[in-house]
């Protein structure tokens, strides 16, 4: 099979997550996407709000109606910070017959080469880059070190076209703790932040 991989803190799970994935998994035909909830983000210490067991529901609620589109527990089963080229190592070793496409946003594609062993993630998977706002490849182009130029040229990352989508998990759970229900959080996610009291 051809499976995407997409990693992130879904803190919460909004559209701007769903929409572009949606789009990805027709674009590069692939068989299924697992998202990766992370428990313990190493870039993003402190910033985490709700527990990882919170986060993975919402994004399952979140996926419910997606057909292939599914939430995977790679990331919750072990202690400690993960690292993508770690997650993907296990997928490789564990899976050898598929092939993986790791999905990265444009904002995050741009310090790719600050990843751990991030030359080892290329030799690895595919990198399919989901344009975020902002982040088009026009303003790729101007902050891309030469390494990820090279990479770019090599076929082993790709720009997908999909449509951006602005929303930001940040500015949503203050909108939420305000009482509002934003419109890029799913109907279910919402219910589940309301019932379980999250970001109050």
């Amino acid at each position: 099979m051809k499976i995407g991989l997409y990693g992130g803190t879904f803190d919460p799970i909004h559209k701007g997550h769903i929409l572009p994935v949606r789009e990805a998994l027709r674009a590069l035909d692939l068989d299924r996407v697992l998202y990766l909830p992370t428990a313990e983000p190493p870039h993003k210490t402190g910033k985490v709000v709700a527990s990882a067991q919170a986060r993975f529901t919402m994004v399952e609620l979140a996926l419910l109606w997606e057909p292939g589109m599914m939430v995977s527990t790679a990331e919750l089963d072990r202690p400690g910070p993960h690292f993508t080229v770690d997650t993907l190592t296990r997928f490789c070793e564990a899976q050898p017959d598929d092939a993986f496409v790791l999905l990265v946003g444009s904002d995050a594609f741009a310090s790719f080469d600050t990843w751990r062993s991030w030359q080892k993630i290329l030799e690895l998977a595919e990198i399919a880059v989901l344009m975020r706002p902002g982040w088009g490849r026009d303003r790729l182009e101007d902050v891309l070190s030469d390494e990820l130029r090279e990479a770019v040229a090599s076929g082993r990352v790709r720009y997908l076209d999909n449509r951006p989508v602005a929303a930001s998990s940040s500015d949503l759970r203050v909108q939420v703790a305000k009482g509002s229900a934003p419109s890029p959080i799913p109907r279910l996610v919402l219910d589940y932040l309301r019932k379980y009291d999250l970001y109050r």
